[in-house]
């Protein structure tokens, strides 16, 4: 293959073509006239052609100029074209499908507003959302376009972003016989409990304050999502461990009561992630933007919340 020329030459030669004239040129490209002297004598050398030849007191384009003419003007545009930052989105106008990673809690608090904001603003944009399980954060370098939620160690191509830190409540049955109490570790410890985990795990951070408190606590089963914990919780007198927010929106379409945890628990960090190569993608920008504006509306500081780590 041919080694490209100097691919600056393009912007002189269009220059020369359309002034007809080395001062002209020159003026235009902000160069001195000898400057532009020697550029034209290596757009010769390169082209194979003299383009410009004298002509009375000026100078006049060769055939050959002129047929390149419309070739290096179009050659120009094309370059500039590819160059050029992109235009904001029309997002009535884009047409795209986004797979979202994140757990059901995740889902239950932020898709019914992203859906309802993608309808509005974007209705081309098409969400697929995924649940968690025994994911790769590599996924996000072909299969999945945004992870949501409790972020792992990120590898170096892809983004991360944390976007608030939220606390866990207990939820119960509303007729419950202590839907309405103000619950101390003692009491706490004592009820039974649901937890949620995908393994079957039992033992967290909420046994090991408790353990420093000399209490330990009854798990008699674990659900694998929390929305199938609140379902368990329906239909006993146990209490469930969920995210803060995904609590208030379980108990706002369901029969339950939402109960502060009387322990200092950790915060959980709650982000987003996605590759580098969507970090100037005009839609994708529209996605992460809108995730993050929705959860900033809904951490309004009372400490309820999401993640995806289970007491």
């Amino acid at each position: 293959m041919r080694p490209l020329p100097d691919m600056n030459l393009l912007p002189a030669l269009d220059a020369l073509l359309r002034a007809g004239s080395v001062a002209g040129a020159a003026a235009e490209m902000c160069v001195s006239p000898s400057a532009m002297s020697r550029t034209l004598a290596r757009l010769r050398r390169v082209a194979g052609d003299e383009l410009l030849v004298p002509s009375g007191r000026g100078l006049a384009l060769t055939p050959r100029a002129r047929e390149l003419q419309p070739q290096v003007q179009a050659a120009l545009a094309g370059a500039l074209a590819a160059l050029r930052p992109p235009e904001p989105a029309e997002l009535s106008a884009v047409e795209r499908d986004f797979v979202l990673r994140a757990n059901d809690a995740t889902a239950a608090f932020l898709g019914p507003e992203l859906i309802a904001r993608a309808a509005r603003e974007a209705p081309g944009i098409r969400l697929r959302l995924l649940p968690e399980g025994d994911e790769d954060p590599a996924d996000l370098r072909g299969r999945i376009d945004l992870d949501v939620g409790q972020l792992p160690e990120l590898p170096h191509d892809v983004r991360g972003e944390t976007l608030a830190h939220y606390g866990y409540r207990a939820v119960t049955r509303a007729d419950g016989p202590y839907a309405g109490e103000r619950l101390t570790p003692e009491r706490f410890a004592a009820l039974p409990q649901i937890t949620v985990t995908r393994r079957g795990r039992t033992w967290s951070v909420v046994d090991e304050r408790l353990a420093v408190l000399g209490l330990t606590r009854e798990v008699p089963a674990t659900a694998p999502t929390y929305g199938a914990a609140c379902f368990f919780v329906l239909r006993s007198d146990a209490l469930a461990l969920v995210p803060g927010l995904f609590a208030a929106e379980a108990a706002r379409v369901m029969p339950l009561a939402v109960l502060d945890i009387p322990l200092d628990l950790p915060t959980v960090a709650f982000g987003q992630a996605w590759h580098v190569r969507w970090d100037a993608d005009p839609a994708h920008h529209w996605l992460r933007s809108t995730v993050a504006g929705i959860v900033r509306e809904l951490g309004d500081g009372s400490g309820t919340a999401t993640g995806a780590a289970t007491p």
